[in-house]
């Protein structure tokens, strides 16, 4: 970053401030990248399938291979970490609250099933999203995520 540890220290205190500042800055890169991405649809359906396709995207080749910021805190630090924990939960509470919605939204332009319970259909897709991003650490390809979309999106039928 070429800048002094002293200086790194004065921005962030600690190690921890630096790994804070990283998860937030993570979880708005990743916001702004799915806002772009639900810019162009029309339907709730296709809202649906814009996130799902952003996480297939996300969870093959060298970036899949990383993984995701969000499921590796809830992994590894939020059993341990109360502050990670509500910082993980509030982010996946995000996402479910934004599936809702645009499970609702479905249902209201027939795009989606009316006999759909939206809360736990959008749980269900919430757990395929965060389960496509945990494969893609196992070296998933493109088409194996890609082929996910299509089939999670059957649970709206």
């Amino acid at each position: 970053m070429g800048i002094a540890e002293g200086s790194l220290y004065k921005a962030f205190r600690d190690k921890r401030g630096v790994f804070l500042a990283a998860f937030e800055r993570y979880v708005m890169l990743r916001s702004e990248r799915l806002a772009q991405e639900l810019a162009n649809t029309r339907t709730g359906r296709d809202k649906v399938r814009a996130i799902l396709a952003v996480y297939a995207e996300y969870s093959h080749g060298k970036t899949g291979r990383r993984g995701c910021l969000v499921v590796g805190s809830a992994v590894d630090l939020a059993s341990s970490d109360p502050e990670m924990a509500k910082r993980v939960a509030a982010v996946l509470a995000s996402q479910e609250r934004r599936l809702v919605e645009f499970i609702r939204e479905g249902q209201e332009d027939g795009s989606v099933s009316s006999r759909l319970d939206a809360a736990v259909s959008a749980r269900l897709l919430l757990c395929v999203a965060q389960g496509m991003r945990v494969l893609g650490k196992t070296g998933r390809s493109r088409g194996e995520m890609a082929s996910l979309v299509d089939s999670a999106l059957k649970l709206l039928d």
